[in-house]
This record gives structure tokens, sequence and C-alpha cells, in this order.
């Protein structure tokens, strides 16, 4: 059976483009298909400027929306990455194998270093090698498959160049991963910027969804949604991104095809009633699930050690084999 792994950063509150993008694609399939782990990478939290009290808070949220998502803990295993110290052990060895300057071409790096500077903030030398832990947090577990949106790709390929560059240096050690991505919606885009990915701690949420918005929120922002010039609805992921980001929530939340919903519409506001009724019926379930775990916070804290032991059982044999591979001397 394939191993997966996949993570999501409690940065902020989940969102839409998360669920779309990753979380039911875990749910729906991954979980029932493989031998899959999934974790709040808390750690990820920590590259940028950050509330300890929040990003405590944001883990829970997360686990807690994971579980009302659907994972089954029986199918799956479910921790918080800093439960496992096999990731940091493992992370320390990767810088060992990683180059500053392929860390330095990371697009993320890039971006999120810009947006630092830009706000008169110090640009933290974890978000440089923040690719090199989320490498680590893979490869501890032999990982087959990595399940991300489009935008991990290149952290992805990263991952597998350690892996094959540690393998050769160091003997074989390593499974070299590879990214899986959902047909529909894998990037979500920003209802009020469609040219921007819907992320989650953007500071104007207007053109977001969290998974925790009530239903007439989802409704206004649905409708208050950035359109293009014309008036026709047609699939133009180029010349009309914000139509082309509607047609392609509503297929993700019905199934159909964005190219073929496109032909079923007149007029932008029709396409916005419909998606905006599609979100609507496929978030309720979830949040509804969601206070009822909030309500019983001694089960998801007994699902998080649970995990975490299974997961330390998976990635310690592993990771004690790459330390004596690269030349370290045992201990003990």
């Amino acid at each position: 059976m394939k191993r997966i792994f996949s993570g999501v950063k409690p940065t902020g509150h989940l969102t839409l483009g998360n669920y779309l993008g990753a979380v039911r694609r875990w749910v729906e399939v991954d979980q029932h298909r493989s031998d899959s782990l999934f974790s709040v990478v808390d750690l990820h939290a920590l590259t940028v400027e950050h509330d300890p009290a929040r990003v405590r808070r944001l883990s829970r949220q997360a686990a807690t929306l994971l579980l009302a998502a659907g994972l089954d803990p029986k199918l799956c295993t479910l921790f918080v990455q800093s439960h496992v110290d096999e990731h940091a052990r493992l992370s320390y060895l990767l810088e060992c194998t990683a180059t500053d300057g392929e860390l330095r071409r990371m697009i993320q790096y890039k971006e999120k270093g810009a947006r630092a500077l830009a706000a008169g903030e110090g640009v933290r030398l974890s978000l440089l090698t923040y690719p090199v832990l989320m490498a680590a947090d893979i490869l501890a577990y032999g990982t087959d498959e990595v399940p991300v949106g489009e935008d991990q790709t290149q952290h992805v390929e990263l991952t597998r160049d350690l892996a094959v560059r540690f393998n050769q240096r160091c003997g074989q050690v390593f499974t070299v991963p590879k990214a899986t991505h959902p047909e529909v919606a894998a990037r979500v885009m920003d209802l009020q910027d469609p040219l921007s990915k819907m992320g989650k701690s953007h500071e104007n949420a207007a053109g977001i969804v969290y998974l925790l918005d009530d239903e007439d929120t989802v409704r206004r922002k649905v409708m208050r949604a950035v359109t293009d010039s014309g008036t026709d609805v047609a699939y133009d992921r180029e010349g009309r991104p914000g139509v082309a980001n509607l047609l392609n929530l509503l297929a993700a939340a019905t199934g159909g095809s964005p190219e073929d919903l496109a032909g079923a519409y007149q007029s932008y506001g029709a396409l916005k009633r419909d998606t905006a009724d599609a979100l609507v019926a496929l978030l309720r379930p979830v949040r509804e699930r969601h206070a009822e775990l909030a309500a019983d916070p001694g089960y998801v804290d007994q699902v998080l050690r649970d995990g975490a032991e299974r997961a330390r059982g998976m990635a310690r044999p592993l990771v004690d084999r790459a330390y004596r591979a690269i030349g370290l001397l045992p201990a003990g």
C-alpha cells in the first residue's frame, strides 16, 4: 500500500481553498486508498511574525476542522508536527544536504520575504529553510505521494532532489515521493482578486471564504465576487479569471466541469447565486460537525496523542537510519 503525507499550516483560519485544494481529497480518496498521515504543521507557522497563543488556538482549530471534514482516525494518522521530534531531527540532516542557491530560488520564499521587507519586518532564516523542514516532514515516513495544491509543487520537487542526493551520497535511505493534485479547483483564487490564491493570512478577508463562515457570510462574499468585462459566461482562465474562478468553484462543489457549466448560464448574477448555494450546501456539514467536536476537546486531544504516537513509531527507525548513514555515531 502506498504511503502519503500532507499537512496544513495553522497560520490562519482554514479556507475553502484549503478544503477544495487538498482536504476534500484527503477525506474522499487518500485515507481510503493508502497508509496516510496528515499533520497540523505548526513548526512552519513560526517562520513569520506570529502570536504564540494564536498559533496554539489555530492548531487546535485546524485539527478539529480536519476531523469535521471527515478524516477518520481509524483510517489515517492525524497529529501535530511538533509532537514528533523526528521532523526537527531530520530537518537538520537535510539542511546539510540542501544548498543555499536552491532554497533562495523557492518562489514562496521570494514572495513572503518581499512582503516581510515591505512591512518593515526582518526575514527570518527559518523562512528560507522551511522547505527543508517540509522535506523532512515528507521523507521521515517513507512517503510515496504528497497530495498538495499547485503552489507547493516546487517544494515537493526540492524534496525529491534532496532524497536522491542523500541516497547517492550516503546510501539508500529515503523513498523519492511525487506530488499529486485534484483535477478541479486545485488552486482556488481570491474572490476579490482572482489572480491571487485564496490564502489563510490575507489582510483583506472579503474575497476569502473560511470554512467556519456562516451561511449569510458565504453568500455575501460570493455575490460580491469580482467578475470580468462583458456579460456572457465563458470559461477562460487567462482572459476571464473572475468568471473562471466561480465556474471552478461551482464545478468542484457539484461535480460538473467548468467548461460545461459555462454554457448553462446567461448572466453573472445567476452563476453567482448557484455558486453561493452550492458552497453553502458543501460547507454546512463541516461547520456543524466542527461545533460538535469543539464541544468535546478531550476527544480531539486523544486523537492527536494517538496520532503522534503512531507517527513517531513510523518515523523514528527511518530517521535513526539516516543519522547512521550520514556518519553520526549511534547513541547508547
